[in-house]
């Protein structure tokens, strides 16, 4: 699994919004911190300050350069994401060739939104298939659609979320419409790819029969997509938000119940098209 950061939407219920920002960037886990001090020290922007062993960060000033990081022996801050070459990323990859082979697995590219390095991940897909290695890639399908037809050769299978298929409800809760996301779509369908569709249930966002009907009745024309996999909303990475500064705002909505998430695979199965809930 190689993780990409970077990702151009927003969505209010993801669970890794250390992956939106591209840039490598600071996590401050509070819990962690014993209050010594030394990152208020070592901070050349000054935007760290510690008042009874609590520390504040002013993170409109962070430039995210990485010293408190370095020197937090504690471990309450640490850098998140780092800059890397295609051969440094191959070498990982090559460590665990045997267990491919083996296991029939192969390496997926996530993230993030790999596609949003797209250069980067068609190069990384390239040389995984010069080695005879199976590829896939986790993907929202929001980028051009140029990008889509370059890099489809290279994959032999591909996971692609749709959160809603109300366009204004889809830029309401992730910040972009979803009009290039089901053309891309239909693009990977063209190219004879195995999709899996994977749908993320936010209660009270996009649970309802008539979009989950919806999104059925639209992968039924499309002969690639094998399967729709329900996954559960959960809020396991919302500690995540304050250790970068953000908000959560889905703090009080609860997790769908076993029930209801079978109730709506039932409703895809009626449509003809298979469908398994994936619990986190």
């Amino acid at each position: 699994m190689v993780f990409l950061k970077g990702c151009p939407l927003e969505c209010l219920w993801c669970a890794n919004p250390e992956s939106q920002n591209p840039k490598p960037e600071i996590s401050s886990l509070f819990k962690r911190c014993i209050g010594c001090g030394i990152c208020e020290k070592v901070c050349p922007q000054n935007t760290i300050t510690v008042d009874d062993g609590v520390y504040e960060i002013n993170n409109e000033l962070c430039d995210n350069c990485g010293l408190c990081a370095e020197e937090c022996y504690a471990l309450s801050k640490q850098m998140i994401g780092r800059k890397v070459t295609v051969d440094e990323i191959m070498e990982e990859i090559k460590k665990d060739a045997v267990f491919y082979k083996k296991s029939g697995g192969g390496v997926t590219l996530s993230g993030g939104e790999p596609l949003s390095q797209a250069d980067f991940s068609l190069e990384v897909l390239k040389r995984c298939k010069d080695m005879n290695i199976h590829t896939s890639i986790e993907t929202s399908g929001y980028c051009d659609n140029s990008v889509i037809k370059n890099i489809a050769e290279y994959l032999d299978l591909i996971y692609f979320d749709i959160k809603h298929m109300d366009s204004e409800k889809h830029k309401m809760y992730t910040g972009v419409p979803n009009e290039r996301i089901l053309e891309n779509l239909k693009t990977f369908n063209s190219m004879r790819k195995d999709i899996i569709v994977r749908v993320p249930i936010i209660p009270t966002y996009n649970d309802s029969v008539d979009n989950i009907k919806s999104v059925a009745k639209s992968c039924l024309s499309l002969k690639s997509v094998k399967k729709i996999e329900l996954l559960p909303y959960h809020n396991l990475g919302e500690y995540k938000y304050k250790s970068i500064g953000k908000d959560y705002k889905l703090s009080s909505l609860k997790e769908p119940s076993v029930e209801s998430m079978n109730r709506l695979c039932n409703i895809i199965k009626d449509v003809g098209i298979d469908c398994e809930v994936v619990m986190a």
